[in-house]
């Protein structure tokens, strides 16, 4: 547990995640890896030596027309004496009922990225940070290779000039493996997704192709994740 904490902490440390006085904005959509994100930028408030504060924020998406039931993360940032903010959207509705998008995942996740962006702001954050790990970028790297031809990676930490707000990931030194295990044994209250296109997407589809890949090449994501950073990849060096 203290190993993973760890992580976090380098991976702010070597990207200049935090500075003294940060007041950060964390999306929380309920997943593990949100949740674990809140959980260790919660704990760090203790021994990291800039101090800074955190507000979780959720964009509830109302998959099926309803209401998420955010109760429990909510009682959790209360727990954590952390500010917690809520909004509740219709963007399930605009994607699987409006436009009926066939590859739904970009577009929501852009959407929900804009709410969240403008909640930052409303709640006075000059940093928002998201949970994307190592599994992730690894993939997103592959992604971008194999579906759109081009190299390149979501970044550590990105400048958003038109809301003048900085994008974090201090979890991108954190494998998804670690997570989940580290989830189950603090008990944190997984929100089940609602989203119809859940568990069959694209990104599922290349973290399998990993998976079969590391059988015949052992090692791949670390292999991969190291030629991002010698190559300085999008801000990854």
């Amino acid at each position: 547990m203290r190993d993973l904490l760890g992580r976090v902490r380098a991976a702010a440390e070597q990207y200049e995640m935090i500075d003294a006085g940060d007041r950060i904005a964390v999306g929380v959509s309920g997943g593990k890896d949100s949740l674990y994100l809140l959980y260790a930028l919660a704990m760090m408030r203790r021994f990291y030596p800039k101090r800074y504060e955190v507000v979780a924020l959720t964009a509830d998406p109302c998959f099926g027309g309803g209401e998420t039931d955010y109760g429990a993360v909510e009682a959790l940032c209360r727990q954590w004496d952390i500010e917690y903010r809520i909004r509740r959207t219709n963007l399930g509705k605009i994607i699987f009922e409006d436009r009926k998008e066939e590859n739904p995942c970009s577009l929501c996740a852009r959407m929900r990225r804009g709410i969240l962006h403008d909640m930052a702001k409303d709640a006075g954050c000059g940093k928002i940070a998201l949970g994307h790990h190592y599994d992730d970028a690894v993939q997103t790297f592959l992604m971008n290779l194999l579906y759109g031809g081009k190299i390149g990676c979501f970044s550590p930490k990105s400048y958003l000039s038109r809301k003048d707000l900085y994008l974090i990931r201090p979890l991108v030194f954190c494998e998804e493996a670690d997570i989940r295990r580290a989830v189950r044994r603090l008990a944190l209250p997984v929100v089940k997704s609602g989203c119809p296109a859940d568990g069959v997407t694209a990104r599922q589809d290349t973290a399998e192709l990993i998976q079969n890949l590391e059988q015949s090449f052992p090692d791949l994501k670390q292999k991969l994740m190291g030629a991002m950073q010698r190559a300085g990849i999008d801000g990854w060096g």
